[in-house]
């Protein structure tokens, strides 16, 4: 059967670009923190990554500690601080935070405290983007950079998580991006690499994977890639639209990530989709893949006020670059064949 992949925003495709470069890094002996000729070789292709990641993310190069992937980096940003956050906050973030904040109807949340703060740049299930205030701790913007321009330097947060996969680089490699003059302490201690942030020897070749990534989604965003994935996206929603209209579209109507459409059905559950359109060939997801396998209502979804039944019906859509008209058309007709079984067994 062949496969189509919608469930960008849980990992992407690994590009061409990543794959090349982890290659060639995989030919390098040495270690970065030897002095050696083999060791500057090694050094010097870890810069050069770490340039292109500060470069995609509009930072500077010693603003970019490399950590093993975005909940590594929420660790190391939101340990021993006492941090606000809310419900629409990824699982990763939600472990080091207070869940004080108040989320409006329509996804935005209320910062009254920016410097005791979390705030995420875009929701993973809705794609809602939030107004990020100046002089904020701390930012998720894992699930917006690659897809949207995104500049550290004028973002007004002191700290920002990222990662290399959502963005079509390796798993297992990410960084947290800090505001020099940011007072924060090493949670692994040792070797003192990464600027005495994060010890340990580097992930070199998923350094040179992110790097490579990182440059090659900048490309694609001058080149306005992601705008015709929102075309495509759009042409997914009107489609689905037409033929179920018992379906709920969260945040159609605001300003969200291009790729992502999440929709409920309520009382078809969200698990029950995702295994029905498994086995018509098309990969998607329930809610964040780091809270896969629990069977549970999206508390994404609760906290905009939207009931449990509700709630436990969403699915998400993510689309990437390489997914069509054709693939998402073939995916309305699957899924609406599916929807109206549901129906008729409701009645």
């Amino acid at each position: 059967m062949d496969r189509t992949y919608l469930d960008h925003n849980a990992t992407a495709p690994l590009r061409p670009e990543a794959r090349a470069a982890m290659t060639a890094a995989m030919d390098l002996v040495g270690n970065p923190s030897s002095v050696h000729a083999e060791g500057r070789a090694a050094k010097g292709l870890m810069e050069r990554a770490r340039a292109q990641v500060a470069s995609a993310f509009g930072a500077d190069g010693a603003d970019v500690i490399f950590v093993s992937g975005a909940t590594e980096a929420a660790a190391l940003a939101c340990a021993g601080r006492d941090l606000s956050g809310s419900a629409v906050e990824h699982d990763a973030v939600r472990a080091w935070i207070r869940e004080d904040l108040q989320v409006s109807n329509d996804g935005r949340v209320i910062v009254e405290d920016p410097a005791r703060s979390v705030l995420q740049m875009a929701n993973s299930e809705t794609g809602i983007l939030q107004e990020l205030p100046q002089g904020l701790a701390v930012t998720d913007a894992t699930q917006a950079f690659g897809k949207l321009p995104v500049a550290f330097n004028w973002c007004g947060a002191q700290m920002a998580l990222i990662s290399a996969h959502k963005m079509g680089g390796p798993k297992g490699i990410g960084a947290l991006v800090i505001r020099r003059g940011t007072d924060l302490g090493a949670q692994i201690r040792g070797g003192g690499q990464e600027m005495g942030r994060r010890s340990g020897t580097e992930n070199l070749i998923g350094i040179a994977g992110f790097g490579a990534a990182a440059e090659a989604a900048t490309k694609e965003l001058a080149n306005g890639v992601w705008d015709r994935v929102a075309e495509i996206r759009n042409i997914l929603e009107t489609a689905l639209e037409a033929g179920a209209n018992k379906t709920i579209f969260v945040g159609k109507s605001k300003r969200r990530l291009p790729n992502t459409s999440c929709f409920a059905t309520p009382g078809w559950k969200g698990e029950t989709q995702v295994m029905q359109m498994d086995l018509a060939g098309f990969a998607i997801s329930a809610g964040s893949a780091c809270s896969s396998g629990k069977v549970k209502a999206s508390s994404v979804l609760q906290a905009m006020g939207y009931d449990e039944v509700t709630a436990s019906s969403a699915v998400r859509i993510s689309l990437g670059p390489q997914v069509t008209k054709d693939d998402v058309l073939r995916f309305a007709e699957a899924w609406l064949e599916k929807e109206k079984k549901h129906r008729a067994r409701a009645a």
